[in-house]
């Protein structure tokens, strides 16, 4: 078993630190946030994600949280697991990156530094220069892209799809790719630069899936079709599968938009215009304002209206809100002169605009208000369509923005139903 120092204790970092650990890697995780390994050293997970608190329980003898640099100084293989968030211009800004390669210790024998974090294509040959221009050229680097999706981390950690390792020498490689060996998948070995586009191309080809998809939803809704059974019927071609083919209000979170706009000003920096990513990018952010226009079409004008947006977080089991539909939607209600109630089980809110009051029930969230929108597909927005929720509303009206639940069923419910994709009748669906 390896010893294995992670730089970065936020989402990407504990996930991969935990399931390391869980692994029977002895690991060591260094952050600069005083209060951030106060607290994990207590036990305490500073965001919502499913399973990780039980791994860092269970493993503790084999992690350790620290704030000095000095501690993974005796480790083999060192992991890059910092944010890489936009810049004005779209470009990622890689500056806690480079300030771990600054505050990099003493390193003796042969250790690897690993990228773990989302970078652009080309930052891996920059590191291996700034390495060797410190004297560290006894280092060896190599990409490791994850590729994790909020909810289910640790799932897709220990049961990956395939694991990517891209190196500059073999060598760095095999010792990365050891550390998998408990695990059932496909290592995928490559240089690299391909490695680093991997991440960001799987990204990119994601967010088409989910723009195409909405841009059928809304040619469904001009013609009369059902985007849900067109889905299926595209899902059901092994060449094409069903994943992603979700109608809704878009994407969000802290990887799709943020890598869709790095790749894009890759590409433009490289000489070469993006068109189909661009496309994307705009159909997402289109999609999510589609919302107030089916609410004016039910409602009339906004000002003085009362809705609830339930679902705040961009997905469910998770707390994450970065970019996620809900800002959107509640800065336009507001900006539409509406009252604008939320509801979230598990995100706090804290990043929608002021202005928004925040319900501790679903019930709460929708008493007297004129509309309910289903904005993130939590579990327990399945039941909406009964009795209690339509008794307290003042019109009993529900904008379902991902398709969560049987609209002939909500009608019959006496609810004012409207879908994504959906046409105005449907039948229930069959009982299985």
């Amino acid at each position: 078993m390896s010893k294995v120092g992670i730089f970065g204790a936020g989402w990407v970092g504990l996930v991969t630190g935990s399931c390391f650990a869980e692994l029977g890697h002895e690991v060591v995780i260094r952050d600069v946030v005083p209060e951030k390994i106060e607290a994990l050293r207590k036990g305490d997970v500073p965001f919502h994600e499913q399973q990780v608190p039980e791994l860092l329980q269970r493993n503790a003898e084999r992690l350790t949280f620290t704030l000095d640099v000095n501690d993974v100084a005796d480790c083999e293989l060192l992991f890059i697991c910092v944010d890489t968030p936009p810049t004005y211009s779209g470009d990622a800004d890689l500056s806690r990156v480079w300030t771990v390669i600054d505050e990099l210790p003493n390193l003796k024998g042969r250790p690897i530094l690993v990228m773990k974090s989302t970078v652009p294509v080309g930052t891996g040959e920059k590191v291996r220069h700034g390495l060797d221009s410190r004297g560290l050229g006894h280092v060896g680097y190599a990409s490791n892209p994850e590729f994790l999706a909020e909810g289910r981390a640790v799932e897709d950690f220990m049961n990956p799809d395939r694991v990517v390792v891209g190196a500059f020498e073999e060598a760095d490689g095999d010792a990365v790719a050891a550390l998998y060996s408990g695990l059932e998948a496909p290592i995928v070995r490559c240089d690299v630069n391909s490695a680093e586009m991997i991440k960001l191309a799987a990204n990119a080809f994601l967010m088409t899936r989910i723009s195409f998809i909405n841009e059928i939803a809304n040619v469904c809704e001009a013609t009369g079709a059902d985007v849900v059974k067109v889905a299926a019927g595209i899902g059901l071609d092994r060449r094409l599968g069903p994943h992603f083919l979700n109608a809704g209000i878009g994407y969000g979170g802290s990887c799709f938009p943020k890598d869709s706009l790095a790749l894009k000003q890759l590409a433009s920096n490289s000489g070469y215009h993006f068109q189909l990513l661009s496309a994307v990018i705009e159909v997402n952010e289109l999609q999510k304002r589609r919302v107030i226009q089916k609410l004016k079409k039910h409602l009339g004008p906004l000002r003085g209206k009362s809705v609830a947006l339930l679902g705040l977080a961009f997905k469910p089991n998770t707390d994450d809100m970065r970019e996620a539909p809900s800002i959107v939607l509640a800065s336009r209600l507001l900006a539409e002169g509406a009252e604008v109630r939320g509801w979230d089980p598990v995100a706090d809110g804290r990043a929608l605009p002021r202005g928004v009051e925040i319900a501790t029930s679903v019930l709460d969230a929708v008493r007297g208000a004129d509309a309910a929108v289903i904005v993130t597909e939590w579990a327990e927005l399945k039941t909406l369509a009964r009795d209690e929720i339509r008794d307290a509303m003042a019109n009993a009206l529900i904008i379902d923005g991902r398709n969560l639940l049987d609209p002939a069923a909500a009608r019959e419910a006496g609810f004012e139903y409207e879908g994504i994709g959906r046409p105005a009748a449907l039948v229930a669906e069959p009982s299985v």
